[in-house]
């Protein structure tokens, strides 16, 4: 493996607004920042319209801080990966497939579910964490699909 574009100061930022996002979401609204849940909230069972409206501002900001990225720093966020829309398509609903099966995704089990030091999400993270690595091998050197 090459690491070709090791950024450590960016990333040290990113990962400190995501926590503090995850943070801020759990001391004003006492909501995990699992963003697997969230949607789910949003196209399934909400109680009530409160509880809709801060998911879909939650939703709505990280699609557009994403446009902002990418409008404001574009070779930053240029990434070039040799996957037509099918497989990228196939990739996404396994992705959800997945969550629901692993009640919760990277953000919920990675960043909450950890800080909150919970056994079963530490369980998620070695299983989605592992499941990855594999796949990712796979289809990188033994097929020959994923080039980045």
């Amino acid at each position: 493996m090459v690491i070709e574009n090791f950024t450590p100061l960016p990333a040290l930022i990113g990962g400190g607004l995501i926590g503090s996002a995850a943070a801020l979401l759990m001391l004003f609204n006492g909501k995990i920042a699992g963003i697997s849940g969230i949607t789910k909230g949003i196209l399934g069972e909400c109680p009530t319209p409160q509880e809709r409206f801060w998911r879909i501002a939650f939703t709505l900001g990280l699609v557009l801080g994403g446009a902002a990225m990418v409008y404001a720093l574009p070779a930053a966020t240029a990434l070039s990966l040799k996957l037509n829309p099918a497989q990228m398509a196939l990739g996404g609903l396994l992705v959800g497939v997945g969550t629901a099966m692993g009640n919760g995704c990277t953000s919920g089990h990675g960043i909450c579910g950890l800080a909150r030091r919970s056994q079963r999400s530490l369980g998620s993270v070695i299983t989605f964490m592992g499941v990855g690595f594999v796949v990712m091998f796979v289809m990188s050197h033994l097929i020959g699909v994923a080039r980045f």
